[in-house]
Parts: structure tokens; C-alpha cells; sequence
């Protein structure tokens, strides 16, 4: 299963546009504009593990990075500080990592 299978593409297309910019990626904006945030929470989890590259359970700083890339082959990487608030928003128990709870909790929020 792809991440097109779950979410629109142009839905997609358009949540990339709007942080084609360094440090302009909201985490929170762009699951509105790609449509995660009106997904049932099996479509998250199932989001969360096509995002979960390394299949760990977890997305780590590492993943976060490349978050834009999963959606897209030639979209851009986050930024240092991109990558950090975005972690730092999700993970509420502060293990340096998103597990599919955390993901979700974010997503809906």
C-alpha cells in the first residue's frame, strides 16, 4: 500500500507546495491540506507505518527528516529546526521518538 492509496495525490501536490521553502513546514497545516487530518485512525496507522521506514514502530529524528520525501520522491528535507519542533510537538513522553499513538494524537489534534 502507498500513501496514494489513502490520500488524494493532488491533496498531496498541494501540502508540499505550500512548504516548498525552508523552515515553512507546520506539521499541523500540512495534515489539513493533505487531508490526514479527516482520516478514520486505521488510515493513520496505516500512514504511520508506510512513514515508519525502518518498520521500528517508531518514526525516529532520523525518518523525520526525510518526512516530506515519503510523500514525494523529490520533495525537499526538512531543516534542523523543521525536524526538531516537529518531534518535539508528537512526542509527548519524550523518548526523542513518534510511536503510532503520538502520531495519531498529533494528526487529530
Amino acid at each position: 500500500m502507498s500513501l496514494t492509496d489513502i490520500l488524494s495525490p493532488s491533496d498531496i501536490a498541494a501540502a508540499l507546495r505550500d512548504c516548498q521553502a525552508p523552515d515553512s513546514f507546520s506539521p499541523k497545516k500540512f495534515f489539513q491540506i493533505s487531508g490526514m487530518s479527516k482520516k478514520s485512525s486505521s488510515q493513520l496507522k496505516e500512514i504511520f507505518r508506510i512513514l515508519d521506514n525502518d518498520q521500528s514502530g517508531f518514526i525516529e529524528e532520523d525518518e523525520l527528516k526525510y518526512f516530506l520525501q515519503r510523500f514525494e520522491c523529490g520533495a525537499r528535507v526538512l531543516t534542523a529546526s523543521e525536524t526538531k519542533t516537529f518531534l518535539a510537538a508528537a512526542d509527548h513522553d519524550g523518548d526523542g521518538k513518534i510511536g503510532a499513538e503520538e502520531f495519531q494524537e498529533m494528526v487529530q489534534a
